[in-house]
Order: structure tokens, then sequence, then C-alpha cells
């Protein structure tokens, strides 16, 4: 059987390891003739875990799948952030690219390298039109991706563009999904196929080296999100009651995330070892054969399905469902997808990565991610210099990253109400479009899409609980938006109290949110109840001559 499998095209490694290396073939032979003599045992283990199809695997429906998967994914994330440039980083937005790019102009006067520190087109213009032209061209770039047409040099510029945006949108495009479609995108150029019209039958396989690296990508999202649960000593993971806590403190609750926190004690601590089970069992199966690998896929599949019922996070769970189907082959795909897509090509094209990109590539990812996995004991590990170095270049890439969402719970929900007041006694709410405010809202779907100043107003009200922490920057920026009365940054908002004309004084405060039960929102309707902790910051106003 090893000589048979020896002379299969492009595998005569193993044939040249048969004949020159000694003990090889004696040992070969050995298990030859224990298998033979097992053959109904070892035969239902290959049932057991390949199923029907033992020959090699192939992946070009997989890669097809994927790709446009992830177009649909950068289609959102671009959609997404041109509805609310304006108001977070144009000209009049609360945090101004140009204003930043200036900052940056300056610093690079007096430090080289700065170009590679800061990896945005941005250099060029951060004008509102030129972010508008980032944003429009990642939809079209999207487009194309999802049509098959130019894929890798789509997907390089994609990367680009967002991490262009990446760089400029500071505090409001450095989330943990932000980081992992960077990784996602940069890694798919290179599995991407290299012609530019569509068709399966003109690919090239997919290169195996970036599809084990995709798949070691999703094993360090799931395993690490598992990890640093346990290893932040947290009582709440420990003692199995985290999900008693996470539907009502989560940035941005669901209505079903509601009627999820009302679930038994029991059912809170069992729902919790299940997500334990997965995040740290299925990881371990991502490299095994391939129906172990497929029960690993449906596992990951189902948290991220669960996930997106009770929470809203932006494009996360797609974008862990769209690395899951790497996990598939084609021989399990075909049953889904169109008659006229079942036909995988009989030639092979000569366009495909050389080995020169892809082993250099696959050597500086895996250095960089190990560090990134191991960080949590970066105490008790000490790299070797080369290795810091290399850690430190590819750094501003933002495209090798470590991950662990929630690795603390939170057990309570500030909420910073932001209103505003003509004569410093009668004071209006600003509501946002989808964070918690008026208790009798009921908390709304809004993923793929993410309002990311909602998301960052979670953030900035967790900062009242560190002891004499002061608002932050952008946040006391937006307020002096909101005392202008800027239309872009208003937009981004509900509703505005003061239509004809911004308010004189504008204040913060904060309040501890909890959600009702059954009995109070058959009696008052509310979703919410609410009481008040005191001011975020002092009443603040716009100085006038």
């Amino acid at each position: 059987m090893f000589r048979t499998l020896a002379f299969a095209p492009g595998k005569r490694w193993p044939l040249w390891l048969y004949r020159r290396t000694p003990g090889v073939a004696a040992v070969t032979e050995s298990f030859y003739h224990f298998v033979a003599k097992h053959r109904t045992g070892f035969s239902w283990l290959t049932r057991l875990f390949w199923g029907k199809h033992v020959e090699q695997p192939t992946h070009f429906l997989t890669r097809w799948v994927f790709l446009r998967f992830l177009g649909f994914i950068y289609l959102f994330a671009f959609v997404s952030l041109w509805m609310q440039v304006d108001g977070l980083i144009g000209s009049h937005g609360i945090t101004p690219a140009a204003q930043f790019m200036e900052l940056v102009r300056n610093w690079a006067l007096e430090h080289t390298g700065a170009h590679w520190q800061m990896p945005t087109l941005c250099w060029l213009s951060a004008s509102d039109g030129f972010l508008h032209f980032l944003c429009w061209g990642g939809v079209v770039l999207s487009f194309l991706v999802i049509f098959g047409l130019a894929t890798a040099p789509a997907l390089a510029l994609l990367w680009f563009f967002y991490l262009s945006l990446s760089v400029v949108c500071d505090v409001f495009l450095g989330y943990q999904w932000d980081a992992l479609l960077l990784e996602t995108g940069l890694l798919a150029i290179f599995f991407a196929p290299l012609q530019c019209l569509p068709g399966l039958n003109r690919e090239a396989p997919p290169s195996r080296t970036m599809l084990w690296l995709l798949r070691w990508l999703l094993f360090r999202l799931m395993f690490a999100s598992g990890v640093v649960k346990l290893a932040t000593h947290d009582p709440t993971w420990r003692g199995l009651t985290a999900l008693t806590f996470h539907y009502e403190t989560q940035p941005l609750p669901t209505w079903i995330g509601w009627y999820a926190h009302q679930l038994p004690l029991w059912f809170q601590k069992f729902s919790c070892a299940v997500l334990f089970a997965i995040e740290l069992g299925a990881p371990s199966l991502i490299f095994t054969p391939r129906r172990p690998r497929f029960v690993a896929a449906a596992a990951i599949t189902f948290l991220m399905v669960v996930i997106a019922a009770t929470g809203n996070y932006c494009f996360f769970n797609l974008l862990a469902i769209a690395l899951c189907v790497l996990l598939l082959d084609d021989a399990a795909l075909r049953r889904f997808v169109p008659t006229w897509r079942r036909e995988l090509p009989a030639t092979t094209s000569h366009w495909r990565w050389p080995c020169w990109i892809i082993a250099p590539l696959a050597a500086v990812v895996l250095t960089v991610t190990t560090m990134t996995l191991l960080g949590a004991f970066r105490d008790q590990i000490t790299w070797p210099r080369p290795m810091v170095a290399l850690y430190t270049a590819v750094s501003p890439l933002r495209s090798f990253n470590g991950y662990g969402l929630f690795a603390s719970m939170t057990t309570a929900r500030p909420e910073i109400i932001i209103e505003g007041s003509n004569d410093g006694q009668t004071w209006l709410p600003y509501e946002f479009k989808y964070k918690p405010g008026d208790p009798m809202r009921r908390p709304a779907f809004v993923e793929p899409f993410q309002p990311r100043l909602d998301w960052q107003m979670w953030f900035e009200a967790l900062r009242v609980m560190n002891p004499g922490a002061e608002p932050s920057r952008w946040f006391l920026n937006f307020c002096e938006r909101l005392l202008c009365g800027q239309p872009e940054v208003l937009a981004l908002l509900k509703s505005n109290p003061f239509p004809e004309a911004p308010p004189r004084y504008i204040r913060a405060t904060v309040y501890d949110y909890h959600f009702t039960d059954f009995a109070a929102r058959r009696e008052t309707g509310a979703w919410w109840r609410r009481k008040l902790v005191g001011p975020y910051c002092p009443v603040l106003s716009l100085r006038t001559n």
C-alpha cells in the first residue's frame, strides 16, 4: 500500500524514503502486515474517521464558497463604515482623520520608517472625498471577489484599503473582528486563484499551506477565546455563572438576549459548560481526519449562530463561520452547490502562487502567531531577539494577531446618558440608535452592521469602574460636536432633541442598567430598569467671547 501510494503524482518523496532511508521499509512493511491481519477493524476505523471518501481531498469548491463568503463580509464592513465615516473621522467628525494625519506627518519628520509604522493610503490624502473613495472602492472590490473577477488582486486591494482605514479610524476600527478580517484577508490573497476570469475549470488547486494557515487561524481564534477565560482566573467563568451577567452587560444586547437572561441558573451553567467544551474541545479536531473535522465545523458554527442570536457582534460570527467552511472538502460540499458548480477541473492551471512566496510567508505567520497565541505566558517565556524583532516589524500591519473575547466577564452595566440644556435646569437626552437608553425601547438586532459610536460608548462607560478615570479625548470631542450641532455627528444618533439650534450646555450622567423580568415587563412594558449613579463629567459649554 505504501509503495503504491508513493507513485501518486506529486508524491514521490514517500518512495524516496522507502528506498533510501534505513529502517523505513521494515517499519512500513511491518505496519502493512499488521493492518492486513486486522482488516475489519481498520476498515471500521476508516469509515469512522473518513467516511466513504478516503481519496486525497480537493478544495476547489471549498475555496469558491469561502472566497464568496469573504467577499460579502468585506462588503458589509465597507458599507457599514461608509455610512458612518463622515461623523466618525470626517473633517467635521469626532476624530478627524485629516488632523490625525497632520500629527503623524509632524511625528514623521523626527522618526524614520514612519510610513511603515502607519501603513495607510491616507498619506496621499485624508480628505472626506478620499475617505469615501476608500469605502466605495472597498464596495466595488468586494463585488469583484463575489463574482470571481481578478480575485487575488481584488483581495490585496481590499486588505490594504481596510488597513488604511483602520490606521486613521483610531478607536473606532480597532475591534477584534477588524483584526480578524485583516488577518483572514491577508491569508486569503495567497489562497485565491490567480486567473482574472471566473471558472473552476481554469483554477489551480488551492495552496495546502495557505489552507493549513487559515485553519490555524480558526484554531487560534477559538482556542485562545477559551483559554483566556480561564487564564484570567475570573470567578464567573470558573464558576460557570458568567452567562447570568453576559446577556445584559454585553455591548449591544438583543431582545432574544433578554429572554435568554431569564433562563434558570442551571441552564446558564450548562450553557457555559457547552461554550467551554466547544472553545477548548472543537479546535483540537481541526487538524484531525475529515469526519472529526466536520464535527468541529458544526460545533463552532452552532456556537456562532447562538452568539449572533443573542448579541450584536458585527460581522464576527459570519467571519468565524466562513473559516469553518475551510474545514470541509469538495466531497462534502458538492451536494449543497448548484449543479453547474459540481464539476471540478480536469486539468490544473499553471497559474499558482510560487513556493518562494508561500514558504517565507508561512514561516513569518507561524512564528509571529505562535508568539501571540502564547502571549498569556509572556512572563514565563524569553523569546529570541530575532523573533521579537520580527514581531515588532510586522505589528503595524495589524494582520498577525492574538484573540480572546470576554477574558473577564463584565458584571455590571453602567450607561452614559448624554443630555443637553439651554437653561441648565431642563435637560433633554440624546437617544442613540442601538445602545440602551430609553428603558421602554426593545433591544434590537443590527448585525452585520456595526454602529461604531454606540459600541465605543459601551467601552467609555466601563471607565466608570476605574476610580479616577477621566473621560476619553474622543468622548470630549463628541460632546463638543454636539454643542456645535454638527450634522455629520448628529446623523450617528437616533434623535436630536435640539433640532432648531444646538444646546448651550451638555452633561453626561451615569446610570446602572439591568434587564427587567417577566413580571415587571408585563406591568410596565419596560425592557430595562435603571438607577442613577452620578455625573460622568462636568457640565460642558463652548467658550464665548
